[in-house]
Protein backbone atom coordinates (compact mmCIF):
# COMPACT_ATOMS: atom_id res chain seq x y z
CA UNK A 1 0.00 0.00 0.00
CA UNK A 2 1.19 3.10 -0.98
CA UNK A 3 2.48 5.28 2.53
CA UNK A 4 -0.04 8.19 3.44
CA UNK A 5 -3.24 6.46 2.33
CA UNK A 6 -5.88 5.27 4.36
CA UNK A 7 -6.16 1.78 5.05
CA UNK A 8 -9.20 -0.11 4.56
CA UNK A 9 -9.46 -3.37 6.84
CA UNK A 10 -12.38 -6.09 7.74
CA UNK A 11 -13.42 -5.71 11.11
CA UNK A 12 -13.22 -9.76 12.00
CA UNK A 13 -16.47 -9.97 13.88
CA UNK A 14 -18.47 -8.46 11.50
CA UNK A 15 -16.86 -8.67 7.73
CA UNK A 16 -17.61 -4.69 7.82
CA UNK A 17 -14.53 -2.52 6.16
CA UNK A 18 -13.54 -0.66 8.75
CA UNK A 19 -11.04 2.42 8.31
CA UNK A 20 -7.95 2.29 10.08
CA UNK A 21 -6.25 6.09 11.13
CA UNK A 22 -2.97 6.76 9.09
CA UNK A 23 -0.66 8.73 10.93
CA UNK A 24 -0.37 12.69 10.14
CA UNK A 25 2.09 13.53 7.32
CA UNK A 26 4.90 16.22 8.80
CA UNK A 27 6.73 15.49 11.93
CA UNK A 28 8.11 18.04 14.03
CA UNK A 29 11.24 19.77 14.09
CA UNK A 30 14.41 17.91 14.94
CA UNK A 31 15.71 20.41 17.37
CA UNK A 32 12.33 19.47 19.25
CA UNK A 33 14.62 16.79 20.62
CA UNK A 34 17.01 19.03 22.11
CA UNK A 35 14.01 21.50 23.51
CA UNK A 36 12.32 18.19 25.06
CA UNK A 37 16.27 16.92 26.64
CA UNK A 38 17.26 20.34 27.88
CA UNK A 39 13.34 20.82 29.64
CA UNK A 40 13.44 16.84 30.98
CA UNK A 41 16.62 17.73 32.57
CA UNK A 42 15.66 20.62 34.15
CA UNK A 43 12.64 19.29 36.00
CA UNK A 44 15.02 16.38 36.94
CA UNK A 45 18.00 18.49 38.67
CA UNK A 46 15.22 20.49 40.48
CA UNK A 47 13.86 17.32 41.76
CA UNK A 48 17.19 15.64 42.21
CA UNK A 49 18.07 19.08 44.47
CA UNK A 50 15.01 18.88 46.85
CA UNK A 51 15.66 15.39 47.47
CA UNK A 52 18.78 16.16 48.18
CA UNK A 53 17.93 18.87 50.13
CA UNK A 54 15.44 16.49 52.05
CA UNK A 55 18.17 14.12 52.68
CA UNK A 56 20.31 16.40 54.20
CA UNK A 57 18.80 17.42 56.92
CA UNK A 58 17.22 14.19 58.13
CA UNK A 59 19.11 11.96 60.60
CA UNK A 60 20.53 9.29 59.98
CA UNK A 61 20.34 5.67 60.73
CA UNK A 62 16.47 5.79 60.82
CA UNK A 63 14.58 3.37 58.77
CA UNK A 64 13.21 6.56 56.49
CA UNK A 65 16.43 7.75 55.74
CA UNK A 66 16.99 4.32 53.81
CA UNK A 67 13.44 4.33 51.80
CA UNK A 68 14.20 8.04 51.04
CA UNK A 69 17.86 6.79 49.56
CA UNK A 70 16.19 3.78 47.86
CA UNK A 71 13.50 5.94 46.19
CA UNK A 72 16.00 8.68 45.03
CA UNK A 73 17.99 5.90 43.17
CA UNK A 74 14.63 5.00 41.17
CA UNK A 75 13.58 8.94 40.86
CA UNK A 76 17.41 9.21 39.12
CA UNK A 77 17.00 6.04 36.93
CA UNK A 78 13.40 7.27 36.20
CA UNK A 79 15.00 10.78 35.40
CA UNK A 80 17.96 8.89 33.62
CA UNK A 81 15.29 7.15 31.02
CA UNK A 82 13.09 9.95 30.30
CA UNK A 83 16.15 12.28 29.62
CA UNK A 84 18.29 9.74 27.45
CA UNK A 85 14.94 7.77 25.46
CA UNK A 86 11.82 10.49 26.14
CA UNK A 87 12.73 12.79 23.64
CA UNK A 88 14.31 10.50 20.54
CA UNK A 89 10.94 8.09 21.09
CA UNK A 90 8.70 11.53 21.19
CA UNK A 91 10.22 12.51 18.30
CA UNK A 92 9.27 9.98 16.22
CA UNK A 93 6.08 9.02 17.52
CA UNK A 94 4.90 13.23 17.28
CA UNK A 95 3.24 14.16 13.84
CA UNK A 96 0.72 16.88 12.31
CA UNK A 97 -1.12 18.04 9.60
CA UNK A 98 -3.55 19.95 8.44
CA UNK A 99 -5.77 18.84 5.65
CA UNK A 100 -8.21 19.82 3.65
CA UNK A 101 -11.08 20.26 6.23
CA UNK A 102 -8.80 18.99 9.42
CA UNK A 103 -6.18 19.59 11.71
CA UNK A 104 -4.75 16.21 12.86
CA UNK A 105 -2.14 15.51 15.13
CA UNK A 106 -0.63 12.37 16.74
CA UNK A 107 1.72 12.98 20.41
CA UNK A 108 3.12 10.87 22.90
CA UNK A 109 5.74 8.21 23.76
CA UNK A 110 4.85 5.75 26.24
CA UNK A 111 1.05 6.02 25.20
CA UNK A 112 0.19 7.22 21.62
CA UNK A 113 -2.54 9.72 21.39
CA UNK A 114 -4.16 11.09 17.93
CA UNK A 115 -6.58 13.72 17.83
CA UNK A 116 -8.26 15.57 14.40
CA UNK A 117 -10.62 18.34 14.84
CA UNK A 118 -12.40 20.31 11.94
CA UNK A 119 -11.63 22.91 10.94
CA UNK A 120 -15.20 24.48 10.60
CA UNK A 121 -15.10 23.60 14.81
CA UNK A 122 -12.17 26.06 15.05
CA UNK A 123 -12.52 28.81 17.54
CA UNK A 124 -8.65 30.40 17.94
CA UNK A 125 -5.31 29.25 16.66
CA UNK A 126 -2.65 30.66 19.10
CA UNK A 127 1.34 30.58 18.82
CA UNK A 128 3.69 29.73 22.33
CA UNK A 129 7.49 30.33 22.24
CA UNK A 130 8.77 29.65 25.87
CA UNK A 131 11.88 31.26 26.96
CA UNK A 132 13.77 27.74 26.00
CA UNK A 133 11.74 26.88 22.83
CA UNK A 134 12.98 30.62 21.94
CA UNK A 135 16.39 29.65 22.18
CA UNK A 136 15.81 26.66 19.89
CA UNK A 137 13.96 28.22 17.29
CA UNK A 138 10.55 26.76 18.44
CA UNK A 139 6.88 27.59 18.44
CA UNK A 140 3.74 25.76 19.08
CA UNK A 141 0.63 25.65 18.25
CA UNK A 142 -2.89 25.32 19.65
CA UNK A 143 -5.82 25.26 18.34
CA UNK A 144 -9.02 25.91 20.38
CA UNK A 145 -12.00 23.71 19.26
CA UNK A 146 -15.57 23.52 20.31
CA UNK A 147 -14.66 20.07 21.87
CA UNK A 148 -15.39 19.21 25.40
CA UNK A 149 -11.63 17.14 24.93
CA UNK A 150 -9.83 20.46 25.07
CA UNK A 151 -7.29 22.13 22.51
CA UNK A 152 -5.32 20.44 20.08
CA UNK A 153 -1.48 21.45 20.49
CA UNK A 154 1.13 21.05 17.62
CA UNK A 155 3.61 20.93 19.10
CA UNK A 156 7.91 22.24 18.74
CA UNK A 157 7.24 23.80 14.76
CA UNK A 158 9.90 25.86 13.69
CA UNK A 159 9.53 29.37 14.20
CA UNK A 160 8.80 30.35 10.65
CA UNK A 161 6.69 27.40 9.66
CA UNK A 162 4.62 27.56 13.14
CA UNK A 163 3.91 31.19 11.91
CA UNK A 164 2.75 29.96 8.38
CA UNK A 165 0.77 27.52 9.77
CA UNK A 166 -0.88 29.88 12.10
CA UNK A 167 -1.76 32.11 8.85
CA UNK A 168 -3.08 29.30 7.17
CA UNK A 169 -5.34 28.43 9.75
CA UNK A 170 -6.75 31.89 10.67
CA UNK A 171 -6.96 32.22 6.41
CA UNK A 172 -9.05 28.96 6.55
CA UNK A 173 -11.17 29.36 9.97
CA UNK A 174 -12.19 33.18 8.98
CA UNK A 175 -13.76 31.85 5.95
CA UNK A 176 -15.96 28.90 7.39
CA UNK A 177 -19.10 30.25 8.21
CA UNK A 178 -21.25 29.87 11.91
CA UNK A 179 -20.01 30.13 15.04
CA UNK A 180 -17.66 26.78 14.92
CA UNK A 181 -20.13 25.60 18.22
Amino acid sequence: RPVGTQEVDRVPATGTPSARLREPAHQVSHRAVRYWTVNTLIGSVVTWAVLFAIAWFLPEGRWWATALTWIFVVIMAVNVVEVVLEPMIRYRRTRWEVAGDKVFVQTGWLSRDQRIAPLSRVQTVDTHRGAIMRLYGLANITVTTASAAGAITIPCLDSDLADRVTAELARITGQTRGDAT
